[in-house]
């Protein structure tokens, strides 16, 4: 199943906090950010049938999500087999096409030694504003969304979607962290899972997090949260941990993504 299951984007922009002006006929979006003091591309894939209907769908934001080098035609596919299979609910999928993602996608380091191999690290809390203040309201008023919103994301953007998580789980309704790289900063972000899920509101909230054969610090860095999940339940949170010690860091996204947006957004 390809991407051609999608239908593209189409129509006049609507008015709203930004500006946006198609560059290509398929869906894809330059979109201005005061957030972020520029302009970031954005790909649109709609669910089949969604030009007929009157349907409102949940929306799934992927990080690296660039349709050339990064995973928008990966995911897209993956999303559409699992559509037609009647295994996920149709949804739209928004792809974030990444500019600095190891500025945009890490909170700020305290170790010496993660500043000294990421220099341009830190972006996070601004690049969540974007997502949440500009992109969201964006995406909203133009397409016909249920406002049910997931966030998808592997290695550093999948450490950007356990921090999203545990730092504002009201910004969206379902996470996918695919072999989050929370060996980031020696690990402090897992150092503070379990005082994070114990003031964070996390009801209706749901979490698919999974790791593949990554080493002793990343392992470290996933078991705390699990461990943090496991002692300091959160009501009204569905959480799946889904270990897969078989694949590896270039293998890890695909059936990580399968399995996991299945479970967080069930063909009712």
């Amino acid at each position: 199943m390809h991407r051609r299951r999608f239908l593209a984007a189409t129509g006049a922009a609507a008015l709203v906090p930004m500006a946006a002006r198609a560059v290509t006929p398929d869906g894809t979006f330059m979109v201005d950010s005061r957030v972020l003091g520029g302009q970031r591309r954005i790909n649109i894939a709609l669910p089949p049938g969604y030009a007929g209907s009157k349907r409102r769908y949940p929306v799934l934001y992927l990080l690296d999500g660039g349709a050339v080098q990064e995973d928008f035609p990966k995911i897209t596919d993956i999303v559409a087999e699992a559509v037609s299979a009647g295994l996920a609910a149709p949804m739209i999928v928004v792809g974030i096409e990444g500019v600095d993602r190891k500025h945009d996608l890490t909170h700020p380091a305290t170790f010496a030694k993660d500043r000294e191999l990421l220099p341009t690290s830190g972006g996070s809390a601004t690049y969540r504003r974007f997502l949440v203040d500009e992109l969201q309201p964006w995406v909203g008023a133009r397409y016909r969304t249920s406002g049910r919103g997931g966030l998808i994301g592997e290695s550093l953007a999948g450490l950007f979607v356990v921090e999203t998580f545990l730092r504002e789980p009201r910004a969206f309704d379902a996470y996918l962290a695919a072999s989050p790289s929370l060996w980031w900063d020696d690990q402090s972000l897992s150092r503070e899972a379990s005082s994070l899920l114990a003031k964070g509101k996390f009801g209706g909230r749901r979490l698919y997090l999974s790791i593949g054969d990554e080493g002793t610090t990343m392992q470290e860095g996933v078991d705390r949260v699990v461990t943090a999940l496991r002692t300091k339940p959160s009501r009204g949170l569905v959480w799946r941990y889904d270990p897969m010690p078989q694949e590896h860091h270039a293998t890890i996204y695909d059936p990580s993504a399968r399995a996991g947006l299945a479970w967080l957004f069930p063909q009712r």
